[in-house]
């Protein structure tokens, strides 16, 4: 019924005591119609969200890396600590056998800083020089040598062929991180910037630099409390105090002014737990009785990979290799032969990581 404005209140017209209890009738049954309805609304949210929570939906593109993050994955593969750079002292520096001295702001620059350029091949501009205004130097990130620090991949003897295909997975979205990083995100954007020939002058350099090994993976209960340095790197806590290691893998570099410096010649240490080699090499050669596919099936006998397309896993960063398990199992990566991955990693526990990329990190390049 509508008011009249302008009418006084007195002038509306009453309803019959019948017509009041049919009119409360209609609306009572209005109100429980409107009820049922916004059950099943909410309802079809509610189930439509926990679906959405259940998947795993691998990321399309960049805005979505940021919106795809997974919770409840350790943290020992995901290195942390400040990503800024040392600040310049105005110093020049030096490392151990080398005749070359440069100043932070020299090391941490868009180029690379050659420590040692007589030990490898002539690097291409895209590894010494990068692209002023599109992208830094491959080696600034990934070292002259190819061997990398702990949250990037060691690029060193990877077959060309593999390495164009993750760059093109990264150009159209479909290899990510499970956990939001910087270094993934700036790798992205790196190749798209890249030209195809730039690209292959680098992937070939690093190929061409062969199979190093650069860690030392050592079995232990008890291992060094760590303070969070510098660009993501960790050292001993000077009051030599300890911890145990529980179901983690603690990886640090052997010197952490060295590593600091960019010296491409300064390895790393994995502290792995006590019997996860003997664990690890069992699942590695077996699948562990049906729990996952044993590794040597398809990365070769020795793990260093077969053909052009599968690549070396043995002797690499164990916090390097057990992020992409990771990122197979959450299908944040899931690019060409990803698929593969899947029944590997589905029924790996959180420790079965840990033996399995301890195993791998023992063993020589």
């Amino acid at each position: 019924m509508r008011r009249d404005k302008e009418a006084p209140i007195a002038a509306e017209p009453r309803l019959a005591a019948k017509d009041f209890g049919r009119l409360m009738h209609m609306i009572k049954a209005g109100l429980r119609a409107s009820l049922v309805a916004l059950t099943v609304v909410a309802t079809t949210v509610s189930i439509a969200a926990l679906q959405v929570s259940k998947q795993q939906n691998p990321p399309t593109n960049d805005k979505a890396l940021a919106a795809s993050q997974h919770v409840g994955l350790p943290e020992w593969p995901y290195p942390e600590g400040s990503p800024k750079s040392p600040p310049d002292d105005g110093q020049l520096h030096h490392v151990p056998g080398s005749t070359k001295a440069f100043t932070m702001t020299e090391i941490y620059a868009d180029e690379t800083a050659d420590w040692f350029p007589e030990t490898h091949p002539k690097a291409p501009a895209a590894v010494i020089h990068g692209k002023p205004g599109a992208y830094h130097s491959c080696g600034s990130c990934h070292l002259i040598n190819g061997h990398a620090k702990q949250e990037m991949q060691s690029l060193n003897a990877m077959p060309v062929t593999y390495l164009q295909q993750q760059l093109e997975d990264m150009r159209n979205g479909l290899r990510h991180s499970s956990v939001g990083a910087p270094v993934v995100g700036n790798m992205i954007a790196t190749a798209k910037a890249l030209s195809d020939a730039d690209a292959k002058d680098a992937l070939e350099y690093f190929h061409s630099i062969g199979p190093a090994k650069s860690i030392r993976v050592v079995e232990t209960t008890i291992v060094p409390k760590t303070i969070l340095g510098r660009h993501n790197l960790s050292f001993p806590d000077p009051s030599g105090a300890t911890e145990p290691i529980g179901k983690r893998i603690l990886e640090m570099p052997e010197s952490y002014e060295r590593t600091l410096l960019r010296d491409p010649t300064s390895g790393f240490v994995a502290y792995v737990p006590q019997g996860s080699l003997a664990k690890g090499e069992a699942l590695v050669k077996t699948g562990g009785g049906g729990r996952t596919i044993a590794c040597t099936t398809c990365h070769g006998a020795d793990l260093r990979g077969m053909g052009d397309t599968i690549p070396p896993v043995a002797g690499r960063s164990p916090s390097a290799t057990a992020r992409q398990l990771y990122d197979f199992k959450t299908g944040a990566r899931h690019g060409l032969n990803s698929a593969t991955m899947k029944p590997v990693v589905e029924k790996l526990t959180d420790e079965d990581i840990v033996d399995i990329t301890a195993y791998m990190a023992s063993l020589p390049q």
